[in-house]
């Protein structure tokens, strides 16, 4: 006759409640997650950094997701719980759009970001970096990369900065470019052509330990799968492996642990941001949790600091599209 579980023995019951207690600990949780701006009638396109014991959130403003007045809000703070602005960097010949930010070599802030330029320029979209070092005072746009070439987001290694563009003339063939610096300001072409196929654009670009360097890619052709590239020094060649769907504003972080957090949107059944954890062997991605999210959203900012993952992102799930701080606490993770 088989027992029910009232008459089941006290030591494996105790022994079940472990194993089941365990597995739920090994979920991902939400520990919260606060709106920080929506002071625009559109905020949107995050990125985040900590620099000098403050938090710094970068993202474009304006009146609508496509407008002639966009412009970089930086935010900072002490604590990650209240925020101030700390500056607004504005173009009168573009639509500013975007917004990265890195830390150089040198210890300074350095913005990134994309200027769609306003009629008559023949120039579609021009590459922009500007320095600071307190987030306040900014320097004079620098022009980076090829007119065109949008270079979308840029990684430092070893006192290198590494970015991909992606073309967008108007009568440009679809492809990535692949640019290198040693100063941030003047980049050099390392492959003309990265990868063509499917309308590649935005990436996030690791380099692990090994010296591997590792390329989540958005593509919004046919096909619309997202891919996995790697390549080894001095990252002239490149393969490529799909990763089974389609992610928006694309970014990844390597843990201390070694494990690597994609984050992104994610679009079946309607957008929201998502994160994943990436199997750079197998170029696969498992969800770890969807963020509250909808409609309008993605292009989220990652930092991992003091055990839990901090992610900016936007999203219009609440009504108007805002600036939205998650801090997640991850499974395995100290």
């Amino acid at each position: 006759m088989r027992k029910g579980i009232a008459t089941w023995h006290p030591g494996f019951l105790l022994l079940l409640y472990l194993v089941v207690g365990t597995a739920a600990a090994e979920e991902a949780t939400i520990v919260d997650v606060q709106k920080i701006w929506d002071e625009a009638p559109h905020n949107a396109f995050t990125d985040l950094i900590r620099y000098k014991d403050h938090w710094y959130c970068v993202f474009r403003e304006g009146q609508g997701h496509v407008s002639p007045d966009g412009a970089l809000r930086v935010l900072r703070s002490e604590d990650g719980k209240t925020w101030t602005s700390a500056a607004l960097v504005t173009s009168e010949t573009g639509d500013l759009r975007d917004a990265k930010i890195t830390i150089t070599p040198d210890n300074k802030l350095m913005l990134a970001g994309a200027s769609a330029l306003h009629p008559p320029s023949e120039i579609r979209h021009q590459s922009l970096v500007w320095f600071s070092d307190d987030g306040t005072n900014w320097s004079e746009p620098v022009e980076v990369g090829d007119p065109n070439f949008w270079l979308w987001r840029i990684t430092w290694r070893k006192g290198t900065a590494y970015g991909i563009g992606y073309a967008t003339g108007k009568d440009a063939p679809r492809m990535i470019r692949l640019y290198r610096s040693t100063d941030g300001r003047t980049f050099e072409t390392l492959v003309p052509n990265l990868f063509d196929e499917g309308y590649p654009n935005e990436t996030s670009m690791i380099f692990l330990p090994d010296e591997t360097a590792l390329c989540v890619l958005r593509r919004d052709g046919t096909p619309n799968e997202a891919l996995l590239g790697k390549a080894q020094p001095p990252y002239t060649e490149w393969t490529w492996q799909g990763l089974g769907k389609r992610v928006g504003g694309p970014h990844a972080l390597q843990l201390p642990d070694g494990r690597i957090v994609v984050a992104g949107g994610d679009y079946p059944g309607g957008a929201t941001t998502r994160l994943w954890w990436l199997d750079p062997k197998e170029s696969t991605l498992e969800e770890i949790v969807k963020l509250p999210s909808g409609g309008d959203t993605s292009y989220p900012g990652l930092v991992w600091h003091d055990g839990l993952l901090w992610v900016s992102y936007y999203s219009s799930h609440e009504g108007k599209t805002s600036i939205y701080l998650a801090r997640v606490k991850l499974p395995g993770a100290g």
